[in-house]
């Protein structure tokens, strides 16, 4: 008889065979270079992770960018910054676009360089050599110095927040002509040369009086510029007044502590700013960072104030989608998840966030919007826990984060439901896919998800699977296809991409969504 090993009629003979190895060195499939530049764009922060490390990724992500086309590389470029709300990995893509052939750096610059934070960060890469040359060259100073010349005081005021390179070395570097004598004079002031002082911004001149003048209003800039002064209650009441969203959520504590919450109404206004949906949504804030922010929040800052958070989290995830029939939420509680930092270890600036607060709050989310979804949290096997689908978002998200610890087995939540026959239309795993526990030799017949995967199918033939990977890797454990989402990221653009696999299905979804963004 033939060896039953080989050519027996088993589940999953059509299983591709997996390709690659992931970190663990277990079976795995290799991604397509527009798929792994994808991943790496929304998920790489150039801080060292439970895996790599930030020269590695730098190394992965340069070598990428030159297999896949400019036109590509661009759209990724934007579609980093301004739906994966990403920062240094847009300034690196834009600063590679700058070296290859063609108008694409050209049309992706302004759509990236929108504040002095982004063309600092596009200075500091061009300068550092990673891309081949420590120069600005002639293009990306026309185009930086172009930036300084249209932008309007206050944002240069703000982009002289910083340092490395700071805007002064900027200014020196690229020589930007003074389009009036305001200009000429502010930056006279910005890199210490003689200027007309009667010339500067109001803004200027009214924080210069400030600082020789407390008892004058605060002026309305960079709050950083104000911190060094020695502030009264009344003082940080003004600087609230003037905060940007962020600001606010950033720093409640701060101004707890300063007593701006003692002023009767003032603990109102800034919860009703912090629920405000158009100021939630312009933030482009990421879901976790409200979480974070919640549970970081002093018990000297107001309920109302704290409450407000929770409904901003409401807002956040409205990109979650709504999915008639049978939904489970697998969040990734293995010992990687649990004590890595989401957006990489870096001295002196790590994240509070671990890797598994991000899969618990999206599982939570998919909770909030899908009352009847199951969520089976996994590490060497399946977790138990029950949860309330009508408790708040950031409820849930604690629960599942006391939990895990183990080894990571991708496959465990998937064989429980086909050893169940459940009814199952689309199933979302949240993870750093680098799992291990259920590696077979050889991955001759796949991987072991990509096995499990085929045992639901063949309960469920219109079932969906989607694995959002929420660290850099080029791997992943099922194999893309009409049926199957691979998508990075910790923003809420997640969402939107799995609602559109969702509703159209096509195969590879997420490199059609970067490849659809208008330049």
């Amino acid at each position: 008889m033939a060896n039953k090993t080989l050519f027996g009629s088993t589940t999953g003979k059509l299983i591709p065979h997996a390709d690659a190895k992931n970190h663990h060195k277990a079976p795995a499939y290799g991604l397509t270079p527009e798929q792994a530049l994808a991943q790496l764009a929304v998920t790489g922060t150039f801080n060292d992770t439970y895996y790599t490390d930030a020269r590695e990724q730098l190394d992965q992500v340069s070598k990428l960018a030159w297999q896949v086309d400019a036109d590509f590389l661009a759209k990724t470029a934007v579609y980093a910054f301004e739906k994966g709300h990403m920062k240094d990995m847009p300034a690196l893509l834009l600063a590679i676009l700058s070296g290859m052939q063609g108008d694409h750096f050209s049309r992706a610059f302004p759509r990236i360089v929108k504040n002095g934070k982004m063309l600092r960060n596009f200075v500091q890469v061009m300068r550092s050599g990673v891309t081949g040359r420590k120069s600005l060259g002639t293009r990306p100073k026309r185009f930086v110095r172009g930036w300084l010349e249209e932008a309007g005081d206050m944002a240069i005021m703000r982009a002289a927040v910083g340092n490395d390179p700071s805007l002064t070395d900027v200014i020196k570097m690229v020589h930007p002509k003074p389009g009036s004598a305001s200009r000429e004079a502010l930056y006279g002031y910005l890199i210490g040369k003689p200027h007309d002082v009667k010339a500067l911004p109001a803004l200027v001149k009214a924080f210069e009086a400030f600082k020789r003048n407390p008892s004058l209003p605060v002026p309305n800039v960079p709050f950083q510029m104000l911190t060094s002064l020695n502030l009264t209650k009344d003082h940080w009441v003004q600087i609230a007044d003037y905060a940007s969203w962020q600001m606010l959520r950033q720093n409640l504590n701060t101004f707890a502590r300063n007593g701006v919450f003692e002023v009767d109404g003032f603990a109102g206004m800034v919860a009703e700013r912090l629920a405000d949906r158009r100021e939630v949504e312009r933030a482009r804030v990421f879901p976790y960072q409200l979480m974070v922010a919640y549970a970081m929040t002093a018990e000297t800052v107001p309920a109302l104030v704290r409450n407000a958070l929770q409904d901003a989290m409401e807002i956040a995830i409205a990109n979650v989608p709504r999915v008639g029939g049978h939904v489970v939420v697998c969040p990734d509680v293995s010992g990687s998840m649990v004590w890595a930092p989401a957006t990489g270890f870096r001295e002196g600036a790590t994240s509070a966030v671990r890797c598994i607060d991000v899969a618990a709050l999206v599982a939570a989310a998919f909770l909030r919007r899908n009352r009847k979804a199951r969520v089976l949290p996994f590490e060497r096997d399946v977790v138990d826990i029950r949860l309330n689908a009508r408790d708040a978002v950031m409820t849930n998200a604690r629960k599942l984060a006391k939990i895990g610890g183990g080894g990571t087995n991708c496959s465990a939540p998937l064989k429980k439901l086909a050893d169940e026959r459940a009814k199952v239309d689309l199933v979302v795993f949240v993870s750093d896919n680098q799992s291990w526990v259920d590696a077979s030799k050889g991955g001759y017949q796949g991987t072991a998800m990509m096995r499990e995967w085929e045992r639901v199918k063949n309960v469920n033939p219109k079932a969906k699977l989607v694995c959002v990977d929420i660290q850099p890797a080029t791997t992943s454990q099922a194999k893309g296809r009409a049926d199957i989402l691979n998508v990075g990221g910790f923003s809420d653009q997640v969402f939107k991409v799995i609602g559109k696999m969702m509703s159209e299905g096509t195969d590879d979804h997420w490199v059609k969504t970067i490849d659809a963004v208008d330049l």
